[in-house]
């Protein structure tokens, strides 16, 4: 019994291996059909002839519902339908209609493969892929202008050099994450296969430590990378594609900015929130008028310009208040809107 044992081992363990290896091959297979089903679609990047009236797609980047809905009601309220379209993307699961949005204009527009978001990880840039994806379908949208919900601002000093040299240092940059792209330069984030799992890998925001926390955690937490995602892909990621003359070195989403201390003495920067008082007709028309930026740490002055001629900067503002929308709205800085169209009751 002992040596017919021994002879049966040899097949039984040739079988265990096999097992394992195919186990092995299916593992990988069905990672790389989950990879590949929240990854774009190839489709969205084959380019098609275009006649017709072009369009700007509005990319909405939200963590639930979206928020001031009724002041995006009335916007688009006085807009030309086949000038634009709506993508939205939110949690997993949540769908707009009558029961989380009080406007029409947000039923239906989320997009099917959304995923979990977390702020200052990878999963907020590859959210932003998916919408580009998304619009880039529509062979229309020529213009993509990525409008997030209100998130945090940190500091500088996020290269890692673990990125070289897929992603030289002198190619690194920052920028808004709010920002607006032409066709071409969408199918290339869309299209990104190198830039984008850096990114994944080491562009990752420092968990900081919790006061009352032990030193020697605070010590190493001191000692992690620190890095903001959003803030850097998609302009370090033209930069590499050698694109950075074609593009306008500012946002167009105007922000008023105020210096705090935190807890921990540090110097932080955060988005003021405009509330009644500050959006009067005379505040708002200030805002659009801007025409030029002094940018403090560079010492220089950009005059906003588009084919040589001197235009406002900014087309759009944040952050707002309920009481400040209503406030736009009552003044009709946005022209006129149909109240009873979008304050209905759920049904």
């Amino acid at each position: 019994m002992t040596a017919m044992k021994k002879r049966a081992s040899p097949p039984t363990l040739w079988l265990g291996l096999q097992l394992i290896l195919w186990l092995s091959v299916l593992a990988c297979t069905l990672a790389l059909i989950g990879i590949g089903s929240r990854s774009p679609s190839p489709a969205a990047l084959v380019e098609v002839p275009f006649s017709g009236t072009p369009k700007i797609a509005f990319l909405f980047l939200a963590r639930s519902n979206l928020p001031l809905d009724f002041l995006w009601h009335a916007f688009f309220q006085n807009a030309e339908e086949d000038k634009y379209s709506i993508y939205i993307h939110s949690e997993p699961g949540f769908v707009f209609d009558r029961t989380t949005t009080r406007s029409p204009f947000f039923f239906g527009r989320q997009i099917q493969d959304s995923i979990k978001v977390v702020w200052g990880e990878a999963t907020m840039i590859e959210a932003e892929r998916l919408l580009f994806a998304a619009a880039l379908k529509d062979p229309a949208n020529r213009r993509f202008a990525l409008i997030s919900d209100s998130f945090l601002d940190k500091r500088e000093g996020r290269y890692n050099p673990k990125m070289f040299p897929t992603i030289p240092k002198d190619r690194w940059r920052k920028g808004s994450q709010w920002t607006i792209l032409v066709r071409k330069h969408a199918q290339i984030v869309v299209a990104d296969t190198v830039v984008f799992p850096e990114f994944r890998r080491f562009c990752k925001r420092r968990i900081e430590p919790v006061l009352g926390g032990k030193q020697n955690h605070k010590e190493a937490t001191q000692k992690e990378h620190n890095c903001i995602p959003d803030e850097h892909y998609m302009q370090t990621l033209l930069s590499m594609n050698q694109l950075e003359d074609e593009l306008e070195r500012r946002t167009l989403t105007y922000t008023s900015w105020n210096q705090s201390i935190d807890a921990q003495e540090k110097n932080n920067w955060h988005p003021k929130k405009f509330e009644f008082a500050d959006a009067s007709l005379q505040h708002i028309t200030e805002i659009r008028n801007i025409n030029h930026i002094y940018y403090e740490t560079e010492y220089r002055t950009e005059w906003c310009q588009c084919n040589v001629i001197f235009v406002p900067c900014f087309l759009f503002a944040r952050k707002f208040s309920r009481s400040a929308a209503m406030r736009i709205l009552k003044e009709g800085l946005i022209g006129p809107f149909d109240a009873g169209a979008v304050l209905f009751t759920s049904s």
